[in-house]
């Protein structure tokens, strides 16, 4: 949605209320008691009644706002900004955006917004012909961690494991400065280590077992074959990594570049987040002007299940 637009329908915080009181109703509104879906507006309450109990719940029950007291319009003004371009705004950016005094529940605001496109993404299923690959993404070294020997490559502290999954489809007679693949849906996983054992349980979770399977020649994989139709474990020189690899290291490329343009360090705790905004703008890259109200659709429809771990 172009800023224009943007402020020609929302203009100030009533209007922003009834669209999202409008799309509570589209999406449907389940009552937490007895699970009815038949409620009606009370507005001298501002609250949804339950034909069957007659339990009331506020407007932003259960959705991405419960609990919060900001503003509707900055849940708007933040999924505009985090949608209107193809890379993002910063936590500290929205804040001065707004004007708010206090930088701690924008930053809630915003990764509560990553969190329910981390949710809705996992609805989806990766299928097909598949790319698989960890990365090593840099984030902040932990507290507890920064006394030890800094350790050098993969292993090091201040490296984050992560698992990187495309749908990558080959493109017959590909054009002259053309990839040699076109890609799908990616996913973007943290992952604790980089055993079998840990990749094996995400695979098997996100990617269909008739889907065909190429990665890198590494003991991580070695159980693909027997989970996945086909499964071609390649010795890939650096050099040939954009052709045999080339979705899931332009993902991890874009994403790397991305992170290191908007924020000074990444903990490692909320790494997730942040691929979770990137994997989701990625995954609907060509759906333009479409993407806020998709953004506000699973809004009105998803609890986040970020919860903040600055405070105490």
């Amino acid at each position: 949605m172009k800023l224009f637009e943007f402020e020609k329908h929302f203009p100030d915080e009533e209007s922003c209320r009834e669209r999202f009181r409008q799309q509570r109703i589209r999406e449907g509104v389940v009552c937490p008691k007895c699970g009815c879906v038949h409620h009606y507006w009370k507005s001298d309450k501002q609250m949804f009644q339950c034909k069957e109990c007659g339990c009331r719940q506020s407007l932003r029950a259960h959705t991405v706002m419960h609990g919060s007291k900001l503003p509707f319009r900055y849940w708007f003004v933040a999924m505009h900004l985090l949608t209107a371009t193809k890379h993002s705004f910063s936590a500290a950016e929205i804040q001065r955006q707004l004007g708010h005094r206090r930088y701690q529940p924008i930053w809630e605001l915003v990764h509560k917004l990553r969190s329910i496109m981390g949710k809705r993404d996992d609805k989806y299923t990766l299928r097909g012909n598949i790319e698989i690959d960890e990365g090593f993404f840099t984030t902040e070294i932990p507290a507890d961690e920064k006394e030890q020997p800094l350790k050098r490559g993969a292993g090091s502290q201040a490296k984050t494991k992560v698992l990187v999954i495309a749908e990558s489809t080959e493109v017959e007679n590909p054009k002259k400065g053309r990839k040699p693949k076109s890609v799908g849906h990616i996913k973007m996983v943290v992952i604790p280590n980089q055993k079998a054992s840990t990749i094996d349980a995400i695979a098997s979770k996100v990617i269909d077992p008739a889907s065909s399977l190429v990665s890198d020649d590494t003991k991580s994989h070695v159980n693909f074959k027997d989970m996945f139709t086909e499964h071609k474990s390649l010795v890939v020189d650096p050099k040939d990594i954009g052709k045999v690899l080339p979705w899931v290291h332009i993902a991890i490329s874009n994403a790397k570049t991305q992170f290191a343009d908007l924020y000074h360090g990444v903990k490692r705790e909320f790494l997730q987040e942040y691929l979770n905004e990137f994997c989701y703008k990625f995954n609907r890259r060509y759906f333009g002007e479409d993407l806020f109200d998709r953004l506000l659709m699973i809004g009105a429809s998803y609890r986040s299940d970020f919860e903040h771990r600055t405070y105490g």
